[in-house]
């Protein structure tokens, strides 16, 4: 049996469709949601998405941070940013983490309230920047 995974971002729905596995980046390492999964909430961190069917990846996408709810029957991804890795540009990436690297480097370093989300921007963009260049 297939699960249902949507995914979702700020600006659109991206995807929804059943797939026999999803494999999501989370804060604490990839987890693939299939059919009588557990119930789980997790942070996602920079990474990538992966839509399997048929024992192969049929889809791929690159998510930025967000959360994602895994049920018995559903992946729910409800992205930060989401976007299909056919769609990643290198520069773009490398951009976004020499923005992300000097807001860290700017940063009063005693405020950890501020300096834990800049540094899970950096992480992100080096994420990105690693995916694009695959």
């Amino acid at each position: 049996m297939p699960v249902a995974l949507q995914i979702v971002s700020p600006a659109k729905e991206l995807l929804a469709r059943d797939v026999d596995m999803v494999v999501i980046p989370g804060s604490e390492g990839d987890l693939a949601a299939m059919e009588g999964h557990a119930p789980l909430i997790t942070l996602l961190r920079g990474g990538v998405v992966e839509l399997h069917e048929g024992g192969s990846v049929t889809d791929r996408f690159f998510v930025s941070a967000g959360f994602a709810e895994i049920t018995p029957e559903r992946c729910t991804v409800l992205a930060d940013e989401a976007t299909p890795l056919a769609e990643l540009s290198r520069a773009e990436g490398e951009t976004r983490l020499a923005a992300a690297q000097k807001a860290y480097d700017d940063a009063d370093k005693s405020d950890i309230t501020t300096l834990l989300p800049l540094q899970d921007a950096v992480l992100s963009a080096q994420a990105w920047v690693e995916t694009a260049q695959a």
